[in-house]
This record gives C-alpha cells, structure tokens and sequence, in this order.
C-alpha cells in the first residue's frame, strides 16, 4: 500500500460513473487528499458534462475539474501514426482500446505538473491490461510519479459492495432506464469494445442488440456503397474529394462503414498479464483505413521495404498492446514507419458491401506499377524474359547441391 501521508493532492481518471465516483471518494476518505478529476473527450459518443456535475456535487472545485477535447490529437499522433505501421494484434485485433491509453497516461502526468499534485490514480482492474497501459505510460512521462490504483488496494471488489459503499457515502448514482447493459463497454473514436456477461462464454454468439455502431451485414444496404481516400504521407487527407481533418476523416469513416455493417469482430485475445479474454470489438472506420492503407501502400512502396514493415507489424502491434507506445522502441520503429511512408501518397477507391471491404481502384503519381513491365502482352524489350533462367538457377544452386550431395530426403522428397 502506498504511503498516504505523502500525498496531498491526486489527479484522478473519471468518467462519473459508478467504479470513478467510488474511487474519488474513496480517495478523499483513505488518503485525506485533494483529489483533481480528469476526463478525456476521445470520441466516445457520450455527455461527458454530467461528469463535471457530479465532481462539483462530490466537493470537488470547477479549477480542479478537466473535461479535456482530445479528439483531434487522439487520432492525429496516436491512431494515425499506429495504421501508418498497418497495425494488427495477433492477427485481428486494430487496438482501439490500447491506443487510447498513452494519451490519457500524457493528460494524467501533464495535469499532475500542472496542479502540483502527488499522485494520479485510475479506475483500471488489477486484471487488466489498461492498469499496465496507463502506469507504463505514466512512469515513463514522470519517473517519480506516484501512482494510486484502488482496485489493488481495497476490498470493494464487487458491483454490490460499491453500491453498498455509494450508499454509505451519499454518493450520487444515476438509476439506468430499463435494463443495465450485462457488458463492460469502452468507446473511443476508433472502436468500441465489449467484455464480460454472455461473452465470457466463447461459445457464445454475441446478442444481436448489443451492437451499438454498426447495422448487421444482413439489414445492410443491398446497393454497394463507394468511397475515394486520399493519402498524403501515410495519412488519409480527404474522404471523396472532401478535405478533412485526422478526427473527421475518422468519424466519417465510421459513420459509412457502420452502415454498410463493416468492422465487427470477436476474438479471443491474449491480455499481457496473462488471462486469455474473450472480447467483441466495433471499428468501421479503423478497417476501412487498415484495407486502404495497404492498396496505396501496394503501389506505392518498394518491394523489401513492405516485407521489412510487415515483419516488424507484429513487435510494434505488441509494444502498442502491453503498454509501450511511451518507449524508445516504439519511437524508434515509428521513425522507421514514418521514414517509408514519403512517398505513401494518391487515392485508393473502396467498395463496401455488406460487411465486405473491396478495394477497386488505386492511384498515385509516386506508383511504382509499371504497365509496361508488368503486361502480359508484348512489353517492348523492358523485361527480357530470357533472363529469368539464370535468375532461378542461381536461386537454385543450393537446393541442387544438398540435393546431389544427400539425396532427395534433404530437401524433404522421397
């Protein structure tokens, strides 16, 4: 346990919902500190005033309430830069849970600076992988850093005993309308997920209603729907021809794929504590950029350059999901993706269809496609097939030799 007589103030992450309203009170009651609330507009779709009138009613002072617009920077210096590596963890999942937390952790530290606060605090579980996301990334803004994580301090380890403890303490908790969502949600520009309930079985098929972004493939429209993105250096700059900033671009996205019922997903994933979890993720917006990227990418980027980023995808995917967007690795591979990424311009056409992505169409003036080269019709002498003889037995030379030198069975032959 920490020592509470060496903090005075905390910033503490709040959304003033039912686990943040504890906390705050219980911060005030357990370490008899100050406590400063911090809560991040990412996109997340909901009111987050409702959180600056429950941290007034809770004694906490409007100059120490910060209700923060992170969205553009949310897209522009995190999910950008992250789908310019073409990021996928193991295999499916486009990390929009992950990618949110290196920010919040950035917002945590620099209020902290600001207020002159001890500690900062967060509502994450101590079987997670956001305590890991937020502190990693705290303690490398702010080595001394002083961090408070309730969940593996106190016994309140339950929905009952933290309404027993709002009870208790008068604090104030919103009565849901109609049934309370089995599912524990998280939202941001990018996705939202879905754990807990009925998914904690992974035979389960997720309920048809618990969808919240996006139509079912079924009930989407029966007309494709088409989409032109330009890039400029790795980055979506217009969406049909319309110029947009990184958070509208995104929002746009999300606003076409949802309807034509792209990005769902459900997966069993591996958290970096260890617990395998199942999870169902909605990111409409994130797999149309996840497919674009690659079609300008194809036309745009040396051959071993696209091989050399897809080999270090999955370590910086990793990196991105235990924590490490804070670094030098991540910094390091990110200078590397970033450096590929010059030349990474044109327009990339998409059809969507009923949960299907297509590309259709890819342009750029830095194409490294030739039409010459690459026709199977006469190409006029730019490419001697003769020479590719010489090309496979020199490629050859080894297999030949172990071969005539151990017989067929060294090769794998009969």
């Amino acid at each position: 346990m920490s020592d509470h007589a060496d903090v005075k103030k905390v910033v503490l992450a709040y959304s003033g919902g039912l686990d943040t309203s504890v906390i705050l009170k219980w911060l005030q009651e357990t370490y008899g500190c100050e406590v400063v609330t911090f809560t991040a507009d990412l996109g997340q779709g909901e009111e987050l005033e409702p959180a600056r009138s429950k941290a007034l009613s809770m004694g906490i002072p409007e100059s120490s309430i910060y209700i923060d617009d992170l969205r553009e920077e949310f897209v522009r210096d995190f999910v950008f830069p992250m789908f310019r590596a073409n990021t996928i963890y193991e295999g499916e999942y486009l990390l929009g849970t992950s990618i949110a937390r290196p920010l919040i952790a950035k917002r945590l530290v620099e209020i902290a600076a600001e207020q002159n606060a001890d500690a900062v605090s967060h509502g994450a579980t101590g079987k997670g992988n956001d305590q890991v996301r937020f502190e990693l990334g705290a303690y490398a803004l702010n080595p001394d850093i002083k961090i408070i994580a309730p969940w593996r301090e106190w016994d309140l380890m339950s929905r009952e005993r933290l309404l027993a403890y709002a009870a208790e303490h008068d604090i104030p908790i919103e009565m849901s309308r109609g049934a309370k969502s089995p599912f524990s949600m998280d939202a941001n520009m990018l996705h939202i997920s879905y754990e807990g309930g009925p998914l904690e079985d992974p035979w389960v098929e997720p309920p048809a209603e618990m969808w919240r972004w996006s139509v079912s493939p079924e009930e989407a429209p029966n007309e494709a729907t088409f989409v032109e993105l330009e890039y400029a250096g790795g980055d979506i700059v217009a969406v049909d021809g319309v110029s947009m900033t990184p958070a509208q671009v995104l929002s746009k996205l999300n606003e076409i794929g949802g309807a034509n019922g792209i990005g769902r997903l459900d997966i069993a994933e591996n958290r970096y504590v260890g617990i395998k979890s199942r999870g169902a993720y909605e990111t409409p917006g994130g797999s149309i950029m996840m497919k674009g990227h690659r079609a300008i990418e194809s036309i745009t980027l040396d051959r071993e350059v696209a091989h050399l980023k897809d080999e270090l995808m999955p370590r910086y995917a990793t990196l991105i999901y235990n924590g490490y967007w804070w670094s030098p690795e991540r910094q390091m591979l990110q200078t590397a993706i970033d450096w590929s990424q010059q030349a990474v311009n044109g327009t990339v056409r998409i059809k969507l269809y009923k949960g299907n992505i297509d590309v259709v169409g890819r342009r750029s003036d830095d194409s490294l496609f030739d039409a010459n080269i690459a026709t199977f019709e006469d190409d006029d002498g730019a490419y001697d097939q003769a020479d590719a003889e010489g090309f496979i037995k020199l490629n050859a030379l080894r297999l030949r030799t172990l071969t005539a030198k151990r017989g067929p069975q060294a090769v794998g032959g009969q």
